[in-house]
């Protein structure tokens, strides 16, 4: 996670990542939506930065599709690809926090170990990790692509909650029960956590 080139010398900014945020109005902050495939990451992501957007934010979504179609589209979903997958991204959303954005990840990253490394990249209060915990019923009932009937029948390999494991986050900052809640809860309760994280507040 830590691989750096040779022969390289990092370049200090002139322009700091507090005037960025000072000129935003807010801090900027990583938040991390993690879970299973049909979860909801995406939609609560999505509507968040709506929300965030529509109250001044600067934000930007790096979604998991959308990531594999350009950045990660050389990746499969080995292991090790996967671990691969989750150091880009977290790379891209250490780069977007020196910008001064608030960037929110949709991405299944199924092992502890690599959303950890991702974690460990900024300092601890920069990375809201967001657990989107919703029952595999669930997400099989809602998906609308056919993913999970493929992967119980071996035309998908290695798909995550079926024949690859999903390790459920240990003490995430926040749990978002998305196959209970309607998506205006959910979205609520993410707002309110950064208000009182005072992520929102002028600075």
């Amino acid at each position: 996670m830590a691989a750096i080139s040779s022969n390289t010398t990092k370049h200090q900014a002139v322009v700091t990542r507090r005037q960025r945020q000072q000129i935003n109005q807010h801090r900027s902050v990583i938040l991390w939506f993690t879970g299973l495939s049909g979860a909801g990451k995406s939609t609560l992501a999505h509507e968040v930065e709506k929300q965030l957007y529509q109250s001044g934010c600067r934000t930007f979504v790096l979604d998991g599709d959308n990531i594999r179609q350009g950045l990660c589209g050389d990746l499969g979903f080995s292991v090790a690809d996967r671990r691969e997958n989750i150091r880009r991204i977290a790379e891209v959303a250490h780069l977007m926090l020196e910008a001064g954005i608030i960037t929110l990840t949709s991405f299944i990253s199924p092992f502890i170990a690599e959303r950890q490394l991702a974690r460990k990249l900024v300092a601890p209060e920069d990375f809201i990790e967001i657990y989107c915990k919703c029952d595999i019923t669930v997400c099989e009932q809602r998906d609308v692509k056919g993913l999970y009937e493929k992967a119980r029948h071996g035309e998908i390999l290695q798909f995550t909650g079926i024949s690859s494991p999903y390790e459920p986050p240990i003490n995430p900052e926040l749990v978002i029960d998305t196959g209970n809640l309607s998506l205006e809860s959910s979205v609520s309760q993410v707002l309110s956590y950064l208000e009182n994280r005072e992520i929102l507040t002028r600075k």
